[in-house]
């Protein structure tokens, strides 16, 4: 890699809003999921990892929500903290009985929040 492209690449993560870097994380969760779910034979081993990155993803945003010194409005702080705890559900009952299918909602959330984050809802 040459030293432009490694400046640039610096460059770009450090311009990056929280809200770019928060959709990016969303999709990479999402990514991951979806190739689990795609190839559920060959990469089944996958999916523990991936449900764990997940949910810890989803921790911070729900303790950033739910965090006094969150200045969003208290409804948006609210609907940010529901869908984390149905993630959460859905990541235990997909440990608990594993299948493809379970992962579903757990790609779209990721996948329609980093949209919405990106302005693209």
């Amino acid at each position: 890699m040459s030293h432009a492209t490694q400046t640039s690449g610096t460059i770009d993560q450090k311009a990056a809003s929280p809200r770019d870097l928060e959709a990016d994380l969303l999709l990479t969760a999402a990514t991951r999921l979806q190739a689990i779910r795609d190839g559920w034979d060959s990469k089944r081993a996958e999916l523990d990892a991936a449900l764990f990155y997940n949910r810890q993803l989803w921790s911070i945003f729900v303790t950033s929500a739910t965090s006094a010194e969150n200045s969003l409005p208290t409804g948006l702080r609210q609907n940010v903290a529901n869908i984390g705890l149905f993630v959460f559900k859905q990541t235990l009952s997909t440990l608990i009985d594993p299948k493809p299918e379970n992962l579903g909602s757990l790609i779209s959330i990721n996948r329609e929040l980093a949209a919405g984050l990106r302005g693209r809802a």
